[in-house]
């Protein structure tokens, strides 16, 4: 057997880029293979980094959305509006006030009316969301330096520049397709 094509738990052997290619023959498309595979590793990249993220939170006692929101409330003077909240965080009211009600339940934030438009109810940081965050900052932030040890300040420069770049794309996963159909397959 190949060992290009061996199916491992290694992040960088799966998928390979003889199965990108293979597949992409497969179906007869006219389709860069490794930008398949780069496309492919980030998604399984991100997959397992988000299973990590949600471990790494729990320590604390919170989720990957819980805490996003503790540190979006500190980063705003610790008091936001829930719609700005959700265009903050990238997800739907419904989703802000799930997370709303578990931070209010535990005490991390609390609901009051707004010191800007008193018609409307904004987020608070509470004193104990405060020293939570401040509790977990020295392990939390020790532990992402941690995770890009390996790379070094150049290359970290590169990859948050390559990062901001393929972030734009993600679009293409969700978007309609905006190339015709007989344009995508070869003829």
């Amino acid at each position: 057997m190949n060992n290009d094509i061996k199916v491992t738990n290694d992040i960088n052997a799966i998928p390979s880029l003889v199965q990108s290619k293979r597949q992409i023959d497969r179906y007869n498309l006219d389709i860069d293979a490794q930008a398949v595979l780069v496309a492919s590793r980030l998604m399984a990249a991100g997959a397992k980094l988000g299973h990590a993220s949600e471990i790494h939170f729990a320590r604390f006692g919170l989720s990957t959305g819980r805490y996003r929101l503790l540190a979006d409330l500190e980063d705003n003077e610790g008091e936001v509006l829930p719609s700005q909240l959700a265009e903050h965080l990238g997800v739907t009211r419904a989703t802000v006030t799930g997370l709303i009600d578990t931070l209010e339940r535990d005490g991390l934030v609390s609901r009051r009316s707004s010191s800007v438009d008193g018609r409307q109810k904004a987020v608070k940081l509470t004193e104990q969301g405060a020293k939570k965050l401040r509790e977990m900052a020295s392990e939390h932030f020790a532990r992402l330096e941690a995770m890009v040890s390996l790379l070094s300040i150049a290359e970290r420069s590169v990859f948050l520049d390559l990062l901001g770049r393929v972030t734009q794309g993600i679009s293409a996963l969700t978007d309609e397709p905006s190339v015709p159909k007989e344009n995508i397959s070869k003829e």
